[in-house]
């Protein structure tokens, strides 16, 4: 109880601390946010008026007191509402979450597959033809940037041969069909995959290798085993575990990536919306979505330190004598 109550109080007190940087660095950014809930009409508002929207929307007050009075209002649930789209954001969010889920949570699972695939294959023909020709292909794909990827594949497969849509997650009229929206998905999880796939194949790879020179394997090789046993009952295994630690840490990577994807894809998901927040000073939706964001890194990070915990003993005891010094 004591380690998890130490865990939530650092959860609770990183999240506080991120609430109060974002609303003042947004607030403090240059922008109209009187632009995003009039439009063009605030361009033409007289000081009374401006003034009078801005205390309509709650703006006028010090930072202070508009982050304390935010702050009441978001224990209790309510978040405000997005002045670009006069929506409450939670509404909002619910309806963009499920296609980010989609595409960055089929992307994190085909990444998570492949980079082990691609890594065991790697290690299986270390310094061979295989092996080098991946090892190739996979530095030179890491070092293209996704918006310029998603440039180029929107080039290609939407505007010469016009096999792939360019943009959106569904045609018109066409929300509820499985089939156009896989097809909307090719072009987006294709670059959020193959941006950052290579990475962790090649540190599934080294780590492998690094198994494979350990002195025990020295033991069983003497013992007659070949060297498909040897990988996969005794490397790999070995392997897996910080391999999830690792992953656990890669899901604010990834996500970031799919946030770029889903901007320049115009897919209708958190990440376009977090663009659209930050460009027109929707502070509501901005706050909830940076938030979000954010409670997400760091409870990766947390499950990744877990995970290392109770795989490592040496970090059990080093835990146990701090606990037992406290």
């Amino acid at each position: 109880m004591g380690y998890l109550g130490k865990k939530l109080m650092i959860f609770a007190a990183s999240v506080f601390i991120l609430s109060i940087a974002v609303f003042y660095a947004s607030r403090l950014a240059p922008g109209d946010p009187l632009v995003s809930y009039y439009g063009e009409r605030a361009e033409k508002m007289s000081p009374d008026e401006r003034a009078w929207a801005e205390e309509k929307l709650g703006l006028l007050a010090p930072l202070h007191v508009q982050y304390a009075r935010w702050l009441g209002n978001a224990l209790k649930g309510d978040f405000g509402i997005s002045f670009k789209y006069k929506r409450g954001v939670l509404e909002l969010i619910r309806d963009r979450l499920p296609n980010t889920l989609v595409l960055g949570g089929g992307g994190f699972i085909l990444i998570f597959i492949l980079s082990l695939l691609l890594g065991i294959l790697c290690a299986w023909f270390e310094e061979r033809w295989p092996d080098r020709l991946l090892c190739r292909i996979g530095t030179a794909a890491s070092c293209i940037p996704e918006f310029w990827l998603a440039l180029v594949l929107i080039l290609i497969f939407a505007v010469w041969f016009g096999l792939l849509p360019s943009s959106g997650a569904y045609s018109a009229g066409g929300a509820a069909g499985i089939g156009d929206r896989a097809v909307h998905l090719v072009l987006p999880m294709a670059v959020v995959v193959s941006s950052h796939l290579w990475y962790y194949a090649y540190l599934i790879r080294n780590k492998l290798l690094e198994e494979v020179r350990e002195d025990y394997v020295l033991l069983v090789e003497s013992k007659g085993l070949g060297k498909k046993e040897i990988l996969f009952r005794h490397c790999l295994p070995n392997v897996l575990p910080s391999y999830l630690s690792i992953m656990a840490v890669s899901v604010p990577h990834i996500l970031g990536g799919t946030y770029v994807v889903e901007t320049v894809f115009s897919y209708p998901g958190i990440g376009t919306l977090s663009y659209e927040s930050a460009r027109y000073q929707d502070y509501n939706l901005l706050m909830v979505l940076c938030i979000f964001s954010g409670i997400l890194v760091i409870l990766c990070n947390l499950a990744a330190q877990m995970i290392n915990e109770r795989i490592d003993p040496r970090i059990r005891a080093e835990e146990r004598a701090k606990s037992a010094e406290g």
